[in-house]
């Protein structure tokens, strides 16, 4: 297939974060594009405010009739998350029309561009919008892919502008459902390969093994990126590639004098050609620095000068959702975060604890997946143990059923101090009312994010915070 031959694009599942940047793409690259959702959100109305056309019934007569009127030239994208009695999925299909998942029309639109792909279990969300920010900020153009809304940008796609031949595409590579396997990088990193979505995989070795296929697809020309340490597991001996690491204090790129003035991180990072002092991080978190060092050996590899590097990484705002503050002062600090793995959990929580010592951290999580909790329970409890103060939502089922025995409790069994409960969301507030709070943390990949700004009114009006 080229995407030459198509004038039309319609989505199946639209509002994702992944499928809404590609319909970006494709909306301001001159295609027609439409799309079905199973619900309204603040995505979807800003892809309508852009001029995308999107419907919430799972109609097949809200297919645009002209997109159905020339076949030959509509390209279906769907996301697996659609389930497999969907009417319009399977009118299309009746049709004879061909439909491809997100991930091979990513690697069919990077495949003839200088492609940056970044892997992890976690991280990669962070890395590569730090990396996407860099160099716009340097004046490359490019076109950036990415699981999550980059506040510098309040989007998920950084649009190319020029040529589209000379374009640096940044995507995020995701491991879920092996859908990195279609892209074939120049530069890659591999910020994390811990056991994660083990009802795709079955085990910790097979993910294992899909991050070695990935860095495969690497080109013999080009270079990996990879945290120090896992290179040794996931790197293949007869890989052309050239392999660099990074880290903490370790890796032939790292961070080191790392320190917190007035709530901020500040390190410097050094790797065999320089030495840049004194960066300002203006996201926090330890696991963050870690992020901004591979994206600044990118950057610098790709001939960003470092003054630039430096500027740009100490204007980067963040993605929301990752250690994003809500409030912050001294009467209360609200901080939202993305973690749903227990290593992500785990940073997240030092990274609080080293900015507040002295303060009470209440923990609110909401486990994502049913199978995720049965398989780590033990170390979500371990992780969460970190809070002074823990509050657990029921599981988030996102795209799976129930699993009989599998609730919140199991968490909360595993959960070392006695400062722990299971809430509702809707009784969550309620809750908080009797309870000291000083640092308060809502963790969690699931619809935990609709209680964000019930709890920020909740707490200003609380603690008397304009």
């Amino acid at each position: 297939m080229k995407l030459t031959d198509y004038n039309n694009v319609y989505f199946l599942g639209i509002g994702g974060i992944g499928m809404s940047a590609l319909a970006r793409w494709f909306n301001r690259n001159g295609f027609e594009v439409a799309g079905y959702d199973r619900t309204s959100t603040v995505l979807t109305d800003e892809l309508e405010s852009e001029g995308i056309s999107i419907h919430f019934n799972d109609d097949p007569s809200e297919i645009p009739a002209d997109f159905l009127g020339d076949a030959e030239h509509l390209l279906v994208i769907y996301t697996p998350a659609i389930p497999a009695e969907h009417l319009e999925m399977n009118f299309i299909r009746d049709l004879g029309i061909p439909m491809f998942k997100r991930s091979q029309i990513l690697g069919k639109i990077t495949e003839n561009l200088f492609t940056i792909a970044v892997a992890g279990t976690h991280g990669k969300t962070t890395t590569s919008s730090m990396i996407a920010h860099i160099l716009k900020f340097a004046g490359k153009d490019i076109a950036a892919f990415l699981g999550g809304i980059a506040t510098n940008y309040n989007s998920n796609f950084i649009a190319n502008e020029g040529d589209l031949n000379k374009v640096l595409a940044v995507v995020e590579a995701d491991e879920f459902d092996r859908s990195f396997l279609t892209l074939m990088p120049d530069l890659a990193v591999v910020t994390s390969a811990d056991a994660d979505h083990l009802d795709i995989y079955g085990d910790s070795e097979s993910l294992k093994e899909s991050f070695r296929e990935f860095i495969k697809r690497v080109k013999n020309t080009g270079h990996i990126f990879i945290k120090e340490g896992l290179e040794e597991n996931l790197v293949p001996i007869d890989l052309k590639a050239s392999v660099h690491t990074y880290g903490l204090n370790r890796g032939q790129f790292f961070a080191s004098n790392i320190t917190i003035e007035r709530g901020f991180f500040v390190f410097d990072y050094t790797d065999h050609e320089y030495l840049i002092k004194g960066i300002r991080l203006g996201v926090s978190g330890f696991h963050n620095v870690e992020n901004a060092t591979v994206a600044m050996a990118i950057a610098l590899s790709l001939g960003v000068e470092p003054a630039i590097v430096k500027e740009a990484m100490e204007s980067y705002s963040g993605v929301k959702r990752r250690f994003e503050y809500l409030l912050r002062t001294d009467k209360i600090v609200f901080v939202d975060d993305y973690a749903h793995h227990p290593e992500e959990i785990s940073a997240f929580l030092k990274s609080l604890r080293a900015l507040y010592p002295n303060k009470k951290i209440t923990a609110v999580f909401q486990p994502h997946l049913f199978s995720r909790t049965r398989d780590f329970a033990e170390e979500f409890g371990e992780s969460l143990s970190l809070a002074d103060d823990v509050i657990l939502l029921e599981i988030y089922p996102a795209r799976e059923k129930p699993i009989p025995g599998v609730n919140a409790s199991m968490i909360l069994n595993k959960i070392r101090h006695t400062d722990k409960i299971v809430s509702t969301k809707e009784g969550l507030i309620d809750m908080l009312e009797g309870k000291t709070l000083e640092v308060v943390a809502t963790i969690g990949a699931g619809d935990i994010d609709q209680l964000v700004a019930p709890l920020k009114k909740y707490l200003k009006s609380r603690y008397e915070v304009e």
